[in-house]
């Protein structure tokens, strides 16, 4: 991974970004799951799943890597809610939040433009959800990945402890993997 941290600064999302989100997140999805996910299942997963959530923006605990030309070059973040993956389009109703000594802070909505992989953006944003989390008294970090997404958050340490398969309103079955880790006081990526 090369990180150049003069190419991007991660900053938190605010609701301008939606716009620039909803372009971001689908490009992400289509160039990144092909290998793992059929055409179907990108884009009813597109449709049904992957998208913003203003809600995380709301909390303050969703992050966006800006490009010196100021366009978005990825995103993700944490939560202290329940829900563990999905955007506006999914929410049928109120997020309960989480007691963080007994429950674990959620990793939600990480994505990356095509063209950024590689460059430490996902683990300078994993980082500072990391240390947010723990900030706010939380000792677990969980989260449900896409089968891409399972390699990257290995990498960081999480292990699967349940494969989940979920059927979408259109009736496309989609295979998720549901992980989690401790959260010390110092998170590093496994290198």
């Amino acid at each position: 991974v090369t990180t150049d941290r003069s190419l991007f600064s991660i900053r938190l999302a605010r609701v301008a970004d939606l716009a620039a989100l909803q372009e971001l997140i689908p490009r992400s999805v289509r160039a990144l799951s092909r290998d793992d996910y059929s055409p179907q299942q990108i884009e009813s997963a597109i449709r049904f799943v992957f998208g913003p959530d203003t809600m995380l923006i709301e909390d303050e605990t969703f992050f966006v890597a800006a490009t010196r030309d100021g366009s978005l070059a990825g995103c993700g973040g944490w939560s202290r809610r329940h829900i563990l993956y999905g955007g506006n389009q999914m929410k049928a109703a109120p997020e309960r939040l989480l007691d963080p000594r007994r429950e674990a802070a959620r990793v939600r909505a990480f994505f990356v433009d095509p063209s950024w992989t590689r460059q430490g953006i996902a683990s300078e944003i994993m980082a500072r959800c990391a240390a947010a989390a723990h900030a706010a008294g939380f000792r677990r970090l969980e989260l449900v990945a896409t089968l891409p997404g399972k390699r990257l958050y290995q990498a960081f340490g999480f292990e699967v402890f349940e494969h989940l398969e979920t059927r979408l309103p259109d009736g496309t079955m989609i295979p998720f993997v549901h992980m989690q880790r401790d959260l010390p006081s110092a998170f590093l990526p496994r290198r």
